[in-house]
């Protein structure tokens, strides 16, 4: 399963990892957000190790959503030593979210 962020943990967890990091920024009333959802928890077990994949409830959670301009969800962020390498907003396939990962591992 995929960490909870917050906006609490969100520098520790994110900012200051050692890893590529996956942040799925989601709401539970957001359709496509619960089609996205299954497919970031597969990545987490996927990548455990490898890469640190979490979800930001930006209902709960709205510091780092506006810090990042997420304005449309499901936004999948990946970061890596604390910068963005890669945005995809809306619903993918989950090759895409793995691509994005692969290529700063």
């Amino acid at each position: 399963m995929a960490l909870e962020i917050t906006d609490a943990t969100f520098d520790e967890v994110v900012l200051k990892s050692d890893k590529p990091v996956v942040v799925d920024f989601w709401a539970a009333w957001c359709g496509p957000c619960r089609m996205v959802g299954p497919v970031i928890d597969e990545v987490s077990t996927e990548y455990e190790g490898k890469a640190v994949v979490g979800k930001v409830d930006v209902d709960a959670n709205q510091e780092f959503a506006a810090k990042y301009g997420v304005r449309n969800i499901p936004t999948v962020l990946v970061f890596k030593d604390g910068e963005i390498v890669s945005r995809q907003v809306g619903v993918s396939p989950k090759k895409v979210y793995t691509d994005a990962i692969d290529a700063v591992l």
